[in-house]
């Protein structure tokens, strides 16, 4: 849809001309949302990887200002200074990633200091799979894989960030397919890949893995260095897993600032959230946003790795209920083409399982909605922030959708009366030949930014 349609709002424009103009709102505060609360949640993961040099029970708030403080500076200096450090920070984290699986290789071949020869030993005893709260058999192991359906979509969440620059890209017609083909190669190489080393330096039982008793050691990575007896380097990682972190919180704080001006612009919000410098800085969008970095002070009274656990269930189960919607968008995208006869395989591109995973997507992603706080219903185990951090979003959603409808009386849009053609014209003025990378290195990284 992006590629065919490189519009600004993304997804949340394109919910309204393909669905319903209520789903549109809905989606837009649903993502603002999202984004305004990753904000503080990679400021308390900061501030867990800043307890591994501390080892201290109760974190300084001085941490907490430090990096709120450089977030936004980054911010406030413009979309030039904000590009600049994601490049720097960019680079720093690809480094970092690949590195670390090369190391893991290596430790896991025994080309550490022990010299110890690790193989697939941790996938044979204790296993890939933890028994859930002491539940034995397959039933216990299905549980404790479900367990983690949220904490693993939380590392996802950002991934349709491509839409919505698809508004502001330079020649979108050619640049949003070759991002999107990208998105998945590094899923597969940096996400999965990085995971499965893991999985074979770190056993599934490791006491260091939890957040709710640990610190910033707590790290796979970190724990494997430290096993392998190698000093010094847990720090150096530390330290550019941190700068990942604010890198994170500054795309957050820009992303969310982006998504509020546009939710005024659209008309879903107060008109005063589109006041800008004459630089086009969104300042009270951005003013706005930055509040909410405070919620991250929480960690000094709870616990850096409990607040962290509590934001991740919220912007997970908010991150789910977008890719829902935007799932429900495709569906009804799909049916419009259909209708009205337009041949899908001459789109800029266009995925040949559709439109089964989208309908795999949007039944998925609801059902782990619905079943993220499964676990405060077992006896014994009731947790009201665990309820609240899970459930809050998904109840959100649906009453913004219905009170929109109500309120402005908006309609399905018809498969026969969707339109294909406003700014399209625009879109395909914008798009030519882009020249061929100077070099093997140029092409090379390209790719991997």
């Amino acid at each position: 849809m992006a590629s065919y349609l490189p519009i600004p709002g993304g997804h949340i424009t394109l919910a309204g001309r393909f669905v319903d103009p209520a789903l549109s709102f809905a989606m837009g505060w649903n993502y603002w949302y999202n984004w305004t609360i990753l904000l503080p949640t990679e400021l308390s993961a900061a501030a867990i990887l800043i307890e591994f040099w501390t080892h201290s029970d109760k974190l300084n708030p001085a941490w907490i200002t430090i990096c709120m403080v450089v977030v936004l500076a980054i911010n406030v200096l413009g979309a030039g200074a904000y590009g600049e450090a994601e490049f720097i920070f960019a680079s720093i984290k690809v480094i970092t990633i690949v590195g670390l699986i090369i190391l893991g290789i290596v430790l896991d071949l025994g080309g550490g200091p022990s010299r110890d020869r690790i193989g697939f030993r941790y996938w044979i005893t204790p296993g890939p799979f933890a028994q859930f709260n002491g539940i034995q058999g397959a039933t216990g192991q299905f549980l404790g894989w479900w367990s983690v359906m949220t904490q693993a979509a939380f590392s996802f969440i950002g991934v349709e960030i491509v839409a919505i620059a698809a508004g502001e890209a330079k020649n979108p017609r050619r640049n949003i397919p070759k991002a999107i083909k990208r998105v998945y190669i590094r899923i597969l190489l940096f996400y999965i890949g990085g995971t499965f080393i893991i999985g074979l330096l770190v056993p599934s039982s490791e006491p260091r893995l939890n957040l709710d008793t640990t610190n910033a050691g707590a790290s796979p990575f970190v724990i494997a260095i430290n096993n392998a007896g190698i000093k010094g380097l847990p720090s150096v990682i530390n330290a550019a897993l941190l700068t990942s972190a604010w890198s994170a919180a500054s795309s957050d704080l820009y992303t969310s600032s982006r998504a509020l001006y546009g939710l005024g612009v659209a008309g879903n919000a107060p008109k005063f959230v589109t006041l800008t410098t004459k630089r086009g800085l969104p300042y009270v969008s951005l003013a706005i946003c930055s509040l909410f970095s405070g919620l991250a002070y929480m960690v000094v009274s709870a616990g850096a790795g409990k607040v962290f656990t509590w934001f991740q269930n919220m912007t997970s189960v908010a991150g789910l209920v977008t890719w829902f919607g935007i799932s429900v968008t495709y569906v009804r995208f799909y049916a419009g083409l259909k209708a009205q006869g337009y041949d899908r395989t001459k789109l800029p591109f266009y995925s040949r399982l559709q439109p089964f995973v989208a309908w795999y997507s949007m039944t998925l992603c609801l059902l782990i909605c619905i079943l993220s706080g499964w676990k405060v219903f077992l006896r014994g185990q009731w947790r009201t922030d665990t309820f609240v951090t899970n459930y809050l979003p998904l109840v959100l959603f649906p009453i913004m959708y219905l009170a929109a409808k109500l309120a402005r009386k908006t309609r399905i849009v018809r498969a026969s009366e969707m339109d294909f053609v406003s700014g399209l014209a625009q879109v395909e003025a914008d798009s030519y030949d882009e020249p061929p990378p100077r070099n093997k290195f140029e092409a090379f990284w390209g790719w991997l930014m």
